[in-house]
């Protein structure tokens, strides 16, 4: 495959910064969503069933519209798909101020959908571009490249929820029992509309940036005679994938990728606090952003250890070791149990792009775009298995809740033993 117009660096290289761009914008929106648990918790007096909604309503959002989103893109391209993906994420967020003035919490779940409707959109195009734009055996380490940026978003998300929404206030059920019921209500008022202001301005930013792209000329994706006539040989295009046993094993690998990655993002401000007491939510929030941190660093690291090994391998590395890690947050809760969780961010940092573009890889360009619909709906991993951890924490404690990601890992960990095998019998 080739793309149009990317031989001529000059008129490229804007099109690929506001791709690339898009990866900084929804690692924002996502880790905004570990600050929202904590915060929805406080302000709508929650469990931790009923405040891991927020992920399940988020992630709800792209279970159901990767599809429509994968058929919108092959109807109208990859420009377009980011387009509107763009105005349905900054719409959602404005949608945070209405919410917050009524105070209703499925306000808030609704306006969460309506954002990551708009993600959903945003990834189905942008990851499977980022694998067209130079050859196809380097595309597992370009996207890895390319989504080594999505951390700096996150981390920027949790910063703004960390000083523009976490208020700093935090009482304890005795004082909240002894206020009055004016008091009480002021509280929870104010800890509420605290996400006003920080979502307006993303929603004014990303719609901004959706302007920005509407101006601006975008290579096409050419596919050649031969992806073509590949694409067009046996049964339908989703018959053909549903029929190939390595694709349905990333299918499930991403699944429980994302459930892990979600479940324990959402749930470390609460394992730190639950460890360690005398956290405060702002304190607590530190452990995420270093999370995050190790992310980032992971993802430039993992790029540049795919010079020297098959990813699939090192794939297979990565989630060995955070099978470990997850057992020892679980055996250990605390300073230490929290740093493995920090750890484990670093090992994570390849495997949603590394299991990706495996699903996708030397397919034509309708199966592509199907797979990557397809593949965008397995984020539906990060509702279940968060809501999964958050009941197991209800019934246990949040510590043991980590058993959730450790199997998950292990999984991850032998669609990347058969991938390989796979590989090696074929050579």
């Amino acid at each position: 495959m080739s793309v149009a117009g990317a031989s001529d660096p000059g008129r490229a290289w804007l099109p690929l910064v506001l791709i690339v761009s898009l990866f900084f914008l929804w690692g924002g929106a996502n880790n905004l969503n570990d600050v929202l648990i904590a915060q929805f918790k406080k302000a709508f007096v929650l469990s931790d069933f009923r405040a891991g909604l927020v992920q399940s309503a988020f992630y709800l959002g792209y279970f159901l519209i990767a599809m429509p989103a994968g058929i919108y893109m092959r109807r109208f391209g990859y420009k377009s798909a980011v387009i509107f993906g763009l105005a349905l994420y900054g719409i959602g967020a404005l949608l945070f101020w209405p919410a917050a003035q009524m105070a209703t919490y499925g306000m808030f779940l609704a306006a969460l959908f309506v954002i990551a409707s708009g993600l959903a959109f945003l990834e189905t195009s942008a990851n499977p571009f980022v694998t067209l734009l130079g050859p196809p055996e380097t595309a597992t380490s370009r996207l890895n490249w390319a989504q080594a940026f999505n951390p700096l978003g996150s981390i920027a998300g949790i910063l703004i929820g960390q000083h523009f929404i976490f208020s700093g206030v935090e009482h304890t059920p005795e004082q909240i029992a002894a206020m009055s019921q004016a008091e009480r209500a002021a509280y929870y008022a104010s800890e509420t509309n605290a996400v006003q202001w920080p979502y307006l301005v993303i929603g004014v930013v990303v719609l901004c940036w959706a302007l920005l792209i509407l101006v601006t000329r975008f290579p096409r994706p050419i596919t050649t005679h031969a992806a073509s006539a590949s694409s067009a040989v046996g049964g339908g295009v989703m018959g053909r994938l549903l029929r190939d046993k390595l694709f349905l094993g990333a299918l499930l690998s991403q699944f429980f990728y994302v459930g892990a990655q979600v479940g324990v993002w959402s749930y470390t401000i609460r394992y730190v606090q639950a460890s360690m007491p005398s956290m405060t939510h702002r304190e607590a929030a530190n452990f995420l952003t270093a999370e995050l941190v190790c992310f980032m660093l992971g993802r430039f690291a993992g790029a540049a250890l795919m010079k020297y090994a098959a990813p699939v391998r090192l794939l297979m590395t990565f989630a060995a070791i955070n099978v470990v890690l997850m057992l020892y947050a679980l055996a250990v809760p605390g300073l230490t149990g929290a740093c493995a969780l920090a750890a484990c961010s670093f090992f994570m940092s390849v495997m949603y792009p590394t299991i990706f573009a495996l699903g996708v890889e030397g397919r034509g360009d309708d199966e592509r775009k199907l797979g990557s619909a397809m593949l965008v709906m397995t984020i539906i991993g990060g509702a279940v298995l968060t809501a999964v951890m958050g009941a197991i924490s209800d019934h246990s404690t949040i510590a043991d809740a980590m058993i959730v990601p450790a199997c998950s890992f292990a999984v991850v960990g032998l669609f990347a033993w058969r991938r390989g095998r796979t590989t090696r019998s074929a050579s």
